[in-house]
């Protein structure tokens, strides 16, 4: 017998210039829905922790790192980031409307409201690969998860980012010895082989152990200098 908490119930569903983005519930969870590729939901954050702060270590103790977060998600990220008063300003990119609104006033706020409301945290809507394209702004850690990986990406555009341009736009919005951090649903060698002659140094994976199937990974790698 099928109950309310086996059927996800859609809770928003948004037509954005990328696509369609849903935002549902399924049970005690709110999960993200991209084209109809599942991207997250709320039921752990682990990985998105661990991106921040192994960003963080990577840094090596600089003194109020400015932190650069590629997608909003769910928010684990930018939340374990403002809780963290190490961090100096913390930018967030994010490229759907829907989900800035889900944060701002609607479901998702119990996680976020607080790492919104503190005046280090700035919300910038816009693609991501545009902004590291553009900006002349530069910071001490790149965290990007907007993707399931650099080999499953959400739109077809997103595969810029982890190719050689794409990488040289991160490496230039990095201050020297800035880290470049990476959220993956599974390890990637070919990405990091794609780090190592984009130029960085210190490339490393770090596992995060799942229940069951392939583990998560976050790809770290540091701008010379």
């Amino acid at each position: 017998m099928t109950t309310s908490y086996d059927t996800p119930v859609v809770i928003d569903r948004r037509q954005g210039p990328y696509g369609e983005v849903v935002l549902r519930s399924h049970g005690a969870l709110l999960q993200i829905i991209s084209n109809g590729c599942f991207l997250m939901d709320t039921s752990d954050g682990r990985s998105e922790r661990l991106l921040v702060d192994a960003a963080f270590d990577a840094l090596d103790g600089r003194p109020e790192p400015s932190v650069l977060i590629g997608g909003l998600g769910v928010g684990f990220s930018l939340a374990h980031a403002a809780a963290d008063d190490r961090w100096g300003r913390i930018s967030v990119v994010e490229r759907e409307r829907a989900i800035i609104d889900w944060h701002r006033d609607g479901p998702l706020s119990g996680i976020s409201a607080e790492a919104l409301a503190d005046p280090r945290t700035e919300i910038i809507e816009t693609d991501l690969l545009d902004y590291v394209n553009e900006i002349s702004a530069t910071f001490d850690a790149l965290c990007l998860d907007i993707d399931n990986g650099p080999d499953w990406t959400v739109t077809e555009g997103n595969a810029g980012l982890y190719g050689k341009s794409g990488l040289a736009s991160c490496a230039r919005a990095l201050r020297p010895g800035g880290v470049l951090a990476v959220w993956s649903a599974q390890p990637s060698p070919e990405f990091e082989g794609s780090l190592r002659n984009a130029g960085f140094q210190r490339v490393r994976t770090e596992v995060i152990p799942v229940a069951r199937g392939v583990p998560d990974v976050v790809h770290l790698a540091v701008r010379p200098g």
